[in-house]
């Protein structure tokens, strides 16, 4: 059996499991190794059952003497075994699981894992995990025992009969990828030993070192490839070299509208000085909503333009495509530079003439485009594309200069182990006269109160709100959640029949989308009830209201992103969260939104509390996931870093490694 056997191949598996697994990212034999347990159940008291007390999580071995099924008062079906081990009697107790009366025999001895506790006026061992004996190696009793992600009809018990046979036959063929010399210098184990034991340690001491090899494996990967990526980059030559013109930047900046922030000024210089270069730029712009970034990236398109070459800049989504190319538009006409929009419902006309600006989404991509002489690519919220959708228009070995920007605040540690091959400017500071945007969490009880106060704001005022919800369709598993549809008919009905309500998701058309926009940027609709899809490029000066339902399934940083909507005109703004849960550890996450105004303050706060795929949402967002590493083990980025940073230089001595990286990278560009 190979490592790359597929699932439904394997003994006791079949097509039905192998459809399972798939949901559980489990596609082949190693698929299976590498799904690591959570946690451990400790089994590994072994006691008599005369010396059991209620309370204590134990294993018994003992004699089936009678297992028969009983009804309590209820109608409920529970389990009962008298069993015994010679020294006395006890009754073991499970519920709703008849089939366990064919399944375990009388005069058969097992092992019994599980708690002792008082039931009907005497201990019991309740549903605990058995094993019957004799068994040389015991998997579900009398040790520490392995409990794995779940799915549907995939319990730990069936991952654990799965894995286990396995681990003997496929971990000797996973190749050992790390050069010898780095396991002794960070004391790590092979990678075998450690495959072994984080699935059956004999000790929590075992799970801890298997832990710490692969914890280590997983953020060396990350850094190693982003370390590469670097040097692969700075090994290109330049497509095309930019003079840059001093004096007619200053005449540009001198003619805005408005004047740069320091933040601005500061990394309007760290870029110049990039495109003056002989090597390609390879820059992440970082800054809050508003703070300015796109101004920014103007200037280093009119250098371009100065140069004679052609810029393109793509966004995730054709709001946010549309609101670049409106400021833009202002920015760089009046200067002869031409702009033009590419979505996948505004394709280009065939006599337009070239344009000196493309501005779209990942249609940009897909289009067949003259770019001409593409010198600068700019991409908007990148961690939202694969790196292969990035690396696609910067493909030749001629590369453009290229800048990634950001609203979501990354804390420094991920993106300096994420981002590693890029450098980083920060604008950290917002432009004068934006006003803070007032912050309120909501219990359940002030929800009338609340909508009466956004009534009294927005009702013939020209004022308006957004009410973000963060489901489209009411969904089964989350019926506590607001859907926005269902949120939309209620509000429209019942407590705003006297306002003009609009709806905004993204399964809306194109077209129906900018018709929406549109309809609230003219003043035509009081309240826009809208999923997150707000988060990026709407700009709508008199929003002064966002309401956020179930807020607590937000993370911060989304959550200030959906603030950074309102307040972007002259008038007081709030942010009002509304959740169902005002105690405890989700209270005390919203509660740093009223106290914190700063992106990277709000991101360092989750990160430390929830961790970094709760913080972006996975499922948008493009960071990887982690099964035993933390972004928050700062000790071990800076040891995986340095590893990283001494081997990228001689990777051509380790070809295990060297295939390792390849087939990480493989793994981690797939579009997302």
């Amino acid at each position: 059996m190979e490592p790359q056997t597929p699932v439904g191949k394997l003994f006791m598996v079949g097509p039905i499991y192998a459809k399972r697994l798939a949901k559980l990212g489990i596609q082949t034999a190693e698929d299976f190794i590498y799904h690591f347990p959570f946690r451990y159940d400790d089994y590994s008291l072994v006691s008599p059952i005369s010396r059991v007390q209620p309370g204590e999580t134990v294993t018994i071995k003992a004699e089936v003497l009678s297992v028969k099924n009983e009804y309590t008062k209820h109608g409920k079906k529970l389990q009962k075994a008298q069993v015994s081990d010679g020294t006395k009697t006890i009754e073991v107790v499970w519920f709703n699981q008849p089939f366990l009366v064919k399944t375990i025999k009388v005069g058969e001895w097992y092992n019994f894992s599980g708690k002792a506790d008082w039931f009907a006026r005497q201990v019991v061992i309740v549903s605990p995990e058995y094993e019957k004996l004799p068994i040389s190696n015991t998997i579900h009793t009398g040790r520490l025992v392995p409990v794995y992600p779940e799915t549907y009809g995939i319990s730990s018990k069936w991952l654990r009969s799965r894995i286990a046979p396995l681990l003997n036959l496929v971990v000797p063929k996973i190749p050992d990828f790390l050069p010898e010399e780095m396991k002794l210098k960070y004391h790590l184990p092979n990678l075998g030993q450690a495959l072994q034991k984080i699935h059956f340690p004999e000790s929590k001491k075992e799970a801890e070192e298997a832990k710490a090899r692969l914890a280590f494996d997983e953020l060396f990967l990350i850094q190693l490839a982003s370390l590469k990526r670097k040097g692969d980059w700075q090994k290109k030559s330049l497509a095309n070299k930019f003079y840059v013109d001093q004096e007619k930047i200053l005449n540009f900046l001198n003619n805005l509208p408005f004047q740069l922030t320091s933040a601005q000024r500061r990394c309007v210089r760290e870029i110049l000085a990039d495109l003056a270069l002989e090597k390609p730029m390879n820059r992440l712009l970082e800054g809050d909503v508003g703070s300015g970034k796109t101004v920014v990236a103007a200037i280093a398109i009119y250098a371009a333009y100065l140069n004679g070459f052609k810029s393109a800049l793509m966004a995730p989504t054709e709001i946010l495509a549309s609101q670049h190319f409106q400021t833009l538009s202002q920015l760089l006409s009046s200067f002869g530079v031409k702009i033009s929009l590419v979505t996948s419902s505004k394709k280009p006309k065939d006599k337009e003439p070239t344009p000196d600006v493309w501005v779209g989404t990942h249609a940009l991509l897909y289009q067949k485009l003259d770019f001409g002489n593409l010198s600068l690519v700019i991409i908007d919220e990148q961690h939202r594309f694969g790196v292969e959708q990035r690396a696609k228009l910067a493909k030749s070995g001629e590369a453009p200069h290229v800048l990634t920007m950001t609203a979501t605040p990354i804390p420094r540690t991920i993106a300096l182990t994420l981002y590693g091959d890029l450098d980083l400017s920060v604008i950290d500071e917002m432009p004068p006269g934006r006003m803070k945007v007032k912050t309120w969490v909501v219990p359940p009880v002030k929800r009338e109160a609340a909508y009466e106060w956004i009534r009294k704001h927005v009702k013939n005022t020209d004022e308006q709100a957004f009410i973000v919800c963060p489901l489209i369709e009411e969904s089964e598993t989350l019926k506590s959640v607001k859907a926005v549809t269902v949120e939309l008919e209620g509000l429209s009905k019942k407590v705003f029949p006297d306002l003009r309500l609009g709806l905004l998701h993204g399964r809306l058309k194109s077209k129906e989308k900018d018709e929406v926009v549109e309809k609230f940027r003219q003043g035509n609709l009081d309240i826009l009830v809208s999923t997150p899809v707000v988060e990026v490029g709407i700009d709508i000066p008199q929003a002064t209201i966002m309401m956020i339902e179930a807020a607590e399934r937000f993370g911060l940083a989304q959550l200030h992103q959906l603030r950074g909507r309102v307040g972007r005109g002259k008038k007081e703004s709030y942010c009002l969260l509304f959740t169902e849960t005002p105690i405890g550890r989700p209270l005390q996450r919203l509660k740093a939104m009223e106290k914190s105004h700063i992106g990277m303050e709000l991101a360092e706060i989750d990160f430390k509390i929830r961790g970094p795929g709760e913080i972006y949402g996975t499922a948008q967002h493009g960071f990887p996931d982690l099964r035993v590493a933390s972004f928050t083990d700062l000790e071990l980025i800076q040891k995986t870093r340095q590893a990283a940073e001494e081997t990228v230089g001689k990777l051509s001595k380790f070809p295990v490694l060297q295939e390792k990286l390849k087939q990480f990278t493989q793994a981690s560009i797939a579009p997302n």
